[in-house]
């Protein structure tokens, strides 16, 4: 079993902590067999945030009597003091508790800090000295915001997309949180679903022995999938480099992430998946991507009105109406069956 402390918090986890935004999308009594399923196998460590719907609860139930034994991540998404303080109090009802662990700014448009004005980190201060959070962190996808929280101090722990499609100043962000002694907690570790090697991607986070990945888990094989990794844990080998190398030179780029920040669109295009879609289709080919609702949703396309809302808000700066339109075009020819 391979473990790692997340910097000065002293946060000590399994190389496997559970993602929990997918169980919203699952019934209470799915989810809370998961994630106990998931405890019984040795992963402590649980993330989550009042962004997910009811994914609070389910922690909440699943680990309710022994809150002791695991480590609970939440986050909120306030903009000002006010917010924070119901965000808090909602996420502790929810999550039956009186103390988060690690409570994260959810993936802010600036670093909070004292005296900015904003009240946010004052109250996050607050929250710790009154033992309702124990520990101080943040999320983010965009890389000056992250640099800025290593660099400031303030933070005990850094959530950014860490995969091995990453660039050479992801991993230089990573060696940062290291000297700094900063836990380094690595979504999007599978890229949104494009990588559909989970040993490869396994292997590649082992290498940065200061690197926490959180795995998306919605079903009980993909949960199985990782278990199995506590007590073999896949090392690198020239089988799985070959992997990582091919998928490099495919997926470098220009691709969407999934992350779902774009959203809401104002002509309802479901760009988190549309804009990826033709990738998704060639990488883990499912009925489910081609079936009449999907297609009505890849549609909606059409109606794009360029208002370039999408674009402003994409934390990679990537052109999502362009990324929309040469996905759409790829689709229909994948429905003509011309390309596949």
């Amino acid at each position: 079993m391979v473990r790692v402390r997340l910097g000065k918090s002293e946060i000590i986890a399994e190389k496997n902590a559970f993602g929990a935004l997918p169980i919203q999308r699952i019934s209470k009594e799915e989810a809370v067999k998961l994630l106990r399923r998931a405890y019984g196998f040795g992963i402590t460590f649980y993330d989550t945030a009042r962004f997910y719907t009811d994914s609070e609860e389910k922690l909440g139930e699943a680990f309710a009597g022994m809150r002791e034994k695991v480590c609970i991540a939440t986050k909120t998404g306030a903009q000002t003091a006010e917010t924070f303080w119901k965000d808090l109090y909602t996420s502790l009802d929810n999550l039956r508790t009186d103390y988060i662990d690690l409570y994260q700014f959810h993936n802010p448009g600036f670093c909070p800090k004292p005296g900015d004005g904003t009240g946010l980190y004052e109250a996050m201060l607050e929250a710790r000295e009154k033992g309702m959070v124990r520990h101080i962190g943040i999320t983010n996808h965009r890389l000056n915001i992250a640099r800025e929280a290593v660099e400031s101090g303030l933070y005990e722990t850094l959530q950014f997309p860490f995969s091995y499609l990453a660039g050479e100043k992801d991993i230089e962000l990573v060696e940062m949180c290291r000297k700094a002694d900063m836990g380094f907690i690595a979504m999007k570790a599978l890229s949104g679903g494009l990588i559909t090697n989970s040993a490869a991607a396994y292997a590649f986070l082992a290498q940065y022995d200061n690197v926490l990945p959180i795995w998306g888990v919605q079903r009980e094989r993909e949960l199985n999938e990782f278990l199995s990794y506590v007590e073999k844990p896949p090392v690198m080998n020239e089988e799985l480099a070959e992997v990582i190398a091919r998928d490099r030179e495919e997926l470098l780029g220009e691709f969407c992430r999934g992350c779902g920040y774009c959203m809401p669109c104002p002509v309802g295009i479901e760009i988190n998946n549309c804009a990826r879609m033709s990738l998704l289709i060639r990488r883990a080919p499912s009925a489910a991507q081609l079936t009449p609702q999907m297609q009505a949703k890849m549609k909606l396309i059409e109606s794009c009105l360029h208002c370039g809302s999408c674009k402003a808000k994409c934390p990679y700066g990537l052109d999502t109406p362009t990324l929309l339109e040469k996905n759409y075009k790829d689709y229909c020819e994948i429905l003509a069956g011309k390309a596949l």
